[in-house]
């Protein structure tokens, strides 16, 4: 992480902020960490979110903002393959990090074992919360592929759905956790 102190002269740049001293909202950090399988260097200011970076400064969309407290969930990504609410995570913290947002799962325009048992299994209605859904389904089945009911009712209690009911999402992720351990 490179620290641009919002009083320095352009071009002028200090690389450890511990150094430097008590670090200003208003000042400018850029920060390297890889995004959806890509290197990216993003400056912004360091009182920024993940999720308001991703938005505004990767372009990267599809990690929505819900509640910004935490609660709903829909600003679920993938940091170092574990599930992260992007709304509370600093972007300062994700030098050197692997991020996935809902856009590495497609690459190819064909969908993941998720998304499709999503659309399968009408897991989604208004679509607002299905991001953060998917990508806290992708971290748990990657991370426990042989998660049982007990155990995914659990992890997708932690978001909030406000269409469905929960139970297509449920079956939805029991269906997609049988395709990927074929």
């Amino acid at each position: 992480m490179e620290l641009v102190r919002s009083d320095d002269p352009p071009g002028r740049s200090r690389a450890d902020p511990a150094v430097v001293g008590t670090v200003g909202a208003d000042d400018i950090v850029e920060v390297t960490f890889e995004l959806n399988g890509a290197s990216a260097t993003l400056r912004f200011p360091v009182r920024w979110t993940l999720a308001d970076v991703l938005r505004e400064k990767a372009g990267v969309t599809g990690t929505h903002l819900g509640c910004e407290h935490g609660v709903c969930g829909a600003c679920t990504v993938l940091v170092d393959g574990e599930p992260v609410r992007s709304c509370l995570m600093l972007a300062v913290q994700a030098e050197s990090r692997f991020v996935r947002t809902i856009e590495s799962l497609s690459p190819a325009g064909e969908l993941h074992p998720v998304q499709q048992a999503f659309h399968v299994n009408h897991a989604l209605q208004c679509g607002y919360c299905t991001p953060g859904f998917i990508m806290l389904s992708v971290g748990l089945l990657e991370r426990e592929p042989d998660a049982s009911e007990a155990r995914i009712r659990d992890v997708l209690s932690s978001n909030l759905c406000r269409c469905t009911g929960y139970l297509p999402i449920l079956r939805a992720v029991q269906a997609a956790q049988r395709e990927m351990n074929q």
